[in-house]
């Protein structure tokens, strides 16, 4: 596999300071991510040209996921790469021939080992990761944050609603991997779920929350980010809980006949004994009220939908 195709761009400030690593296609029929990675690096090459004050600290590197399944549109190939980041799956692809890996476990063992180099190169004063994605339901826009303040402190900046307690409900995700324990620096990871998958606002909503987040870690100025980054986030969120929390993640099974019912839009309200979904042992119904986040309306996932609750504002 050529390995170039999986570093979309990189950029580096005269200043010393974080490395942003902006993660976009880990799965591969979400397009928006890697183009609004590829515009951003545009942007920044052309700034200086504009804006003869421009200063930028520290470098952002821009990475493709799941390369294999961005070139054919698909999710994955075999497995979801964003739920392999396990220390067992890792340590079992790290001590294999590389010649011998094949889809996800090429992917992660080239994506580890890009992300690895990359550190090492630069010995970055923070390690900052921003994973972009799209969902197949139409209705809102989310960030979804760790447990660590750092992380949802970000999150937050982001202006968007932010989720927390994913990592509860899921393993193996990029979140899980990128923290203090697995790099030599301080090292924090925030999600960006920027709107449906073929939505061309997608794009301009991922390259808002990657401005956005550079301007959090103090590799551009505030002065030279436009407030539309701000806006199109803001408006886009508006009328969403602000913070909200997973409460159940349901997980299909192979071979369930796991159906979801139409129309429903992410933090679309359900009520408790509603019937959401259906698959081979019948109706799937809400145990709950609360709020529907990702239902799943694709071929290729394992996770049915997510049902959230708002949380109150931190004083």
């Amino acid at each position: 596999m050529d390995t170039n195709n999986r570093i979309i761009g990189s950029y580096t400030g005269a200043q010393h300071g974080p490395l942003v690593l902006v993660l976009g296609g880990m799965h591969g029929n979400e397009p928006a991510g890697p183009r609004a990675i590829d515009m951003v690096f545009h942007k920044l090459e052309v700034e200086p040209l504009h804006n003869p004050g421009f200063a930028f600290r520290g470098r952002l590197l821009g990475l493709r996921g799941n390369v294999q399944a961005c070139h054919q549109g698909l999710r994955y190939l075999t497995k979801d790469l964003n739920r392999q980041f396990t220390p067992e799956n890792i340590a079992r692809v790290q001590a294999a021939p590389p010649d011998t890996l094949l889809t996800e476990d090429r992917e992660l063992y080239e994506l580890l080992a890009t992300v690895a180099q990359a550190v090492a190169d630069y010995a970055p004063t923070e390690l900052v990761v921003l994973d972009l994605h799209t969902t197949t339901a139409e209705g809102g826009i989310f960030a979804i944050a760790t447990d660590a303040p750092r992380s949802v402190s970000l999150a937050q900046a982001l202006h968007a609603p932010v989720v927390t307690g994913m990592l509860h409900g899921l393993r193996g995700t990029t979140l899980h991997y990128f923290c203090d324990a697995n790099f030599p620096c301080p090292t924090v990871g925030v999600t960006f779920e920027a709107g449906q998958h073929d939505d061309p606002l997608s794009t301009r909503r991922c390259m808002a929350a990657i401005i956005n987040l550079l301007r959090s870690v103090g590799c551009v100025r505030p002065e030279d980010v436009e407030n539309q980054h701000d806006d199109l986030l803001i408006n886009y969120s508006r009328g969403l809980p602000a913070v909200a929390r997973l409460r159940q993640v349901h997980h299909t099974q192979p071979g369930d006949g796991f159906r979801m019912q139409p129309g429903y839009l992410n933090f679309q309200p359900v009520r408790r004994g509603e019937v959401l979904a259906y698959d081979s042992s019948g109706p799937i119904t809400a145990p709950w009220d609360g709020h529907i986040l990702m239902p799943l309306y694709q071929p290729q996932g394992e996770d049915g939908f997510f049902l959230i609750e708002a949380q109150p504002m931190q004083k």
